[in-house]
């Protein structure tokens, strides 16, 4: 389903990608783990579109995306939740959610919205509450809500447990599993190294810009270097 060969990127004169290679299968859940600073985010924004790749391919659904704009990409199903929620503070949680849903019909909208509200009941009840007025992990919900709202096939979620509670962290992860058995492939960054690859198909660890090693996400669970690296065992 996505596919990147050998991308470098940075910001201006700073380069922060060097050679990326991996891919995700439809269907899978796909973690990609390191250390503050490793390359993740920049990663993904690749794969969005908000940072250019300098050299190299990005290929969704067998297309070369590298050069196409990032609203083309998420029309094309490649979504992303950015690090931070981002979400529009002084709207309400229905009017967050039809913001998530600018390229669809509004037959789909309406749809979609059902499936959205079944997935995070809190967000029925709280609808016409203002986003910045709700817990961390509810705002979470109402992020990864805004991006289902799009219908996207591949979704890409960067830290998405940051700042929540452990029993937070479980429910939002749980969510992921649940987003997964709905057809939606998943993309996930997460300094949550075992929690995130006790629920992973795969995993990618990355070090400097480049991808360091990868495997199975039980078998990294029980790999030394990720171990002592990132689970402090």
């Amino acid at each position: 389903m996505l596919t990147l060969n050998n991308v470098t990127a940075g910001y201006g004169s700073l380069h922060i990608l060097h050679g990326v290679t991996f891919s995700v299968n439809q269907g899978e859940i796909v973690a990609l783990l390191g250390a503050n600073g490793a390359g993740k985010t920049t990663t993904l924004r690749v794969i969005s579109g908000l940072v250019d790749a300098q050299g190299g391919s990005v290929v969704f659904n067998g297309q070369d995306i590298t050069n196409t704009r990032s609203d083309k990409r998420v029309g094309m199903g490649l979504v992303q939740v950015a690090e931070g929620r981002e979400l529009f503070g002084t709207l309400t949680v229905e009017e967050n959610l039809i913001m998530g849903a600018w390229t669809a019909s509004h037959a789909d909208r309406q749809e979609t919205m059902v499936e959205v509200l079944d997935l995070f009941p809190i967000l029925a009840e709280r609808s016409k509450q203002r986003a910045e007025t709700m817990s961390g992990g509810q705002q979470q919900m109402l992020a990864i809500g805004r991006a289902l709202m799009a219908r996207p096939s591949l979704l890409m979620l960067d830290e998405p447990s940051i700042g929540l509670a452990p029993k937070l962290v479980n429910q939002v992860l749980e969510s992921v599993q649940r987003i997964r058995a709905s057809g939606v492939t998943i993309l996930i960054v997460e300094q949550n190294a075992a929690a995130t690859l006790a629920i992973s198909d795969r995993a990618y660890v990355m070090e400097s810009g480049a991808i360091a090693f990868e495997g199975q996400g039980t078998h990294l669970l029980n790999d030394d270097r990720v171990r002592r690296a990132y689970l402090g065992l």
